[in-house]
C-alpha cells in the first residue's frame, strides 16, 4: 500500500533575480521588479511529500517528526531570513528563481531520504505563484 505523507514549512528571504551574462536593460526587461538591484522578499511556503510503502511495523510511511527536523536543519535554517545570492552557496552562479530554489530545496533533502520513496517539493513563492519538482531532470 502506497501513501504520501507531507509537512508544511515556511521561510522568509530575500532575492534578486539577474542573469549576469546580460546588461541592466535585458535583465529589467526579463525579470522586471524582481531584478530590483536591492533585492525583495517572500514568504515562502514549502510543501514536501514522500510517497512510499506504508512500513507494517510503525504505520508509517515516513516518521513526520524525522522529516520536520529534516526540513529544519537543510531549508529553514540556511534559508530563513537570508538574502538568498548573497547568503546561500547555492546560489552563487544560480538565478534564485523559484523554479531553480525548489531544485536545490529537492537536491539537498533527497540524500536523507530513502530511495525507495518518491520526493516532491511545492514551493509557493506567493499564494498563486507556486512550482512544484519531483526530480525528474
Amino acid at each position: 500500500m502506497r501513501l504520501t505523507v507531507s509537512r508544511k514549512s515556511h521561510f522568509n528571504a530575500a532575492h534578486r533575480l539577474f542573469n549576469k551574462n546580460w546588461d541592466d536593460e535585458k535583465n529589467q526587461m526579463v525579470f522586471g521588479k524582481c531584478n530590483n538591484p536591492n533585492y525583495h522578499g517572500h514568504n515562502y511556503e514549502l510543501i514536501v511529500h514522500v510517497t512510499g510503502e506504508l512500513d507494517p511495523d510503525t504505520g508509517f510511511v515516513m516518521d513526520l517528526k524525522e522529516l520536520s527536523d529534516l526540513i529544519k536543519a537543510e531549508i529553514e535554517e540556511p534559508f530563513d531570513h537570508k538574502n538568498l545570492n548573497l547568503d546561500v552557496p547555492e546560489f552563487e552562479n544560480l538565478n534564485p528563481t523559484a523554479e531553480n530554489i525548489a531544485v536545490v530545496i529537492w537536491e539537498k533533502l533527497r540524500p536523507f531520504i530513502s530511495e525507495s520513496k518518491e520526493l516532491e517539493v511545492v514551493l509557493y513563492e506567493t499564494a498563486r505563484n507556486f512550482v512544484s519538482f519531483k526530480g525528474e531532470f
